[in-house]
C-alpha cells in the first residue's frame, strides 16, 4: 500500500467498489517473466501440452495470480473505505499492486486492520485453494506434506495448486515486519499503540524494513554457500529486485517520518512574509521601492477600494530585467486571487499542508479571521523548511 504520489499511467480496468483499477505497462514485464519462469514447471506437470501449450498455461497463471493481487489490494481499500478514508486508485505494476489511500488512519488500531486485510485475504485464498485441491483432486487419505510438495495431475488441479501456494507465499511475505510491507505497517501500528507516537512507530518499522531487505539477499546466499550450491542467477536477480524495492520503500518511510517530525514547526504566521498593498497600475520598480522601504517581502494587488484581487508573483518579478521594471505594471505580474489561494493565518502543521495541496500555487494570501490581510505565504519558504530531509 501507499499514499498517492502521482497520477496513474496505464490501462483502466474498472471500478470495483467504486475504486478505479489501473494496470501499468510494467505488468507486461512481470507477466513475461512469470510465463518464462513457470513454463518448465507446467511442462513437467502437463507433459502432453508441449512448449506452446505449457507457455499458454503459464501466461494464464500469471493473469490469475495478478487477479489475486488485485483482491489483496481491494481488501486494503474496502477496510480503508469502511473507516472513511478516501481511496484514489489501485495500480497493478511490476512488483505487485499499490493502493493509493489519500489519508492515514486516525488510530493505530485502524492502521493495523487496514494493513492486515490484504495478507489475511491472500492467506484465505490459499486456504480455500488448499481445501479445494484436497477435496476435489486427491483420492485416498490426504497427506498435508505431499499436498505442499507436489501438485495433483491435470490442468485445473495444477493451476489451482500453483495459485493457492503462490497466495500462501504472498500472504506470508507481506507479513514480514518491515515497511513498506503490510507487516511493517502492522509493526508500525503496534509501536504506535505502545508508545502513543506514530512517528516512533514509522521509524521502528522502517529500520526493520531495511533489515528485512538485507536479509532477503543475505540469507538465501548463505544457505547456498553452506550447502555448497551455486546460487542461480535468476533467483538472485529476483531477490535483489525485491530487496531493492523494500529498501527504497523503507528509506522513503524514514524521509516521511523526518518530514512529519518538523510539522509542529510549520506555522503560517511564522513563515509569512510581510506584504504591502499596491494597485494594479503601479510600476514594478515603484512597487519594489515601497516594499524595500516597508521591509516587506511580497506585494498584494488591491483594487481602489482596498480589496485584495491578486498576488504579485515573485518568479515573474525576478524574471523581469531591471531596465524594464519602470515600464511594467505590477498587475501584469500578478495572479488573480482565487478563493483557494486565501488561507487563514492560524493554519499550521498538516492542516496547512492539506490546504496547499488542494490548490498548488507559488504564493498564498494569509488573512486574519476578520478578513484583514496578514501577509503572504510563499511555497518556496515552506519547501526550504523541509529541504535536506
Amino acid at each position: 500500500m501507499s499514499t498517492p504520489v502521482k497520477e496513474s499511467t496505464g490501462l483502466r480496468m474498472g471500478r470495483p467498489f467504486g475504486i478505479p483499477v489501473y494496470v501499468s505497462p510494467t505488468w507486461l514485464i512481470v507477466a513475461a517473466f512469470i510465463t518464462y519462469s513457470f513454463q518448465p514447471v507446467f511442462a513437467a506437470s502437463l507433459p502432453g501440452y508441449g512448449l506452446l501449450g505449457s507457455s499458454v498455461v503459464a501466461l494464464v497463471f500469471a493473469v490469475l495470480l495478478y487477479g489475486s493481487v488485485l483482491l489483496h489490494e481491494l481488501a486494503h481499500c474496502v477496510v480503508a473505505k469502511h473507516y472513511g478514508l478516501p481511496v484514489r486508485r489501485i495500480t497493478l505494476y511490476m512488483l505487485g499492486g499499490v493502493s493509493e489511500i489519500e489519508r492515514e488512519p486516525e488510530t493505530a488500531g485502524r492502521e493495523f486492520n487496514v494493513a492486515l486485510a490484504g495478507p489475511l485475504l491472500s492467506l484465505g485464498l490459499a486456504a480455500i485453494g488448499y481445501l479445494v485441491s484436497a477435496v476435489a483432486f486427491v483420492t485416498g487419505p490426504v497427506d498435508p506434506l505431499s499436498m505442499f510438495l507436489r501438485p495433483p495431475d491435470g490442468l485445473v488441479p495444477v493451476l489451482i495448486w500453483q495459485l493457492w501456494s503462490s497466495n500462501l507465499i504472498v500472504g506470508i511475505f507481506n507479513l514480514l515486519p518491515g515497511l513498506p510491507l503490510d507487516g511493517g505497517r502492522m509493526l508500525r501500528a503496534a509501536v504506535w499503540k505502545a508508545k502513543r507516537d506514530a512517528g516512533i512507530g514509522t521509524l521502528a518499522a522502517a529500520w526493520v524494513g531495511r533489515g528485512v531487505a538485507v536479509a532477503i539477499v543475505v540469507v538465501p546466499l548463505l544457505m547456498n554457500l553452506m550447502s555448497g550450491q551455486e546460487p542461480g542467477i535468476g533467483s538472485m536477480l529476483w531477490t535483489v529486485v525485491l530487496a531493492s524495492f523494500i529498501w527504497l520503500g523503507a528509506s522513503q518511510a524514514l524521509r516521511v517520518a523526518r518530514v512529519r517530525a518538523r510539522l509542529p514547526q510549520l506555522r503560517a504566521r511564522v513563515l509569512a512574509r510581510r506584504a504591502i498593498p499596491v494597485t494594479p497600475e503601479v510600476p514594478l520598480s515603484e512597487g519594489l521601492r515601497r516594499a524595500r522601504e516597508a521591509g516587506a517581502g511580497a506585494m498584494v494587488v488591491v483594487d481602489h477600494d482596498g480589496r485584495p484581487v491578486g498576488i504579485v508573483n515573485e518568479a515573474a518579478v525576478n524574471a523581469t530585467p531591471e531596465q524594464r521594471r519602470p515600464w511594467v505594471n505590477v498587475g501584469a505580474l500578478s495572479r488573480s486571487l482565487e478563493p483557494s489561494l486565501v488561507l487563514g493565518a492560524d493554519l499550521e502543521g498538516e492542516s496547512l499542508l492539506d490546504a496547499m495541496r488542494e490548490a498548488p500555487a507559488p504564493e498564498y494570501l494569509l488573512v486574519e479571521r476578520g478578513g484583514e490581510i496578514y501577509g503572504v505565504l510563499a511555497t518556496a519558504d515552506v519547501n526550504r523548511m523541509f529541504s535536506g530531509v
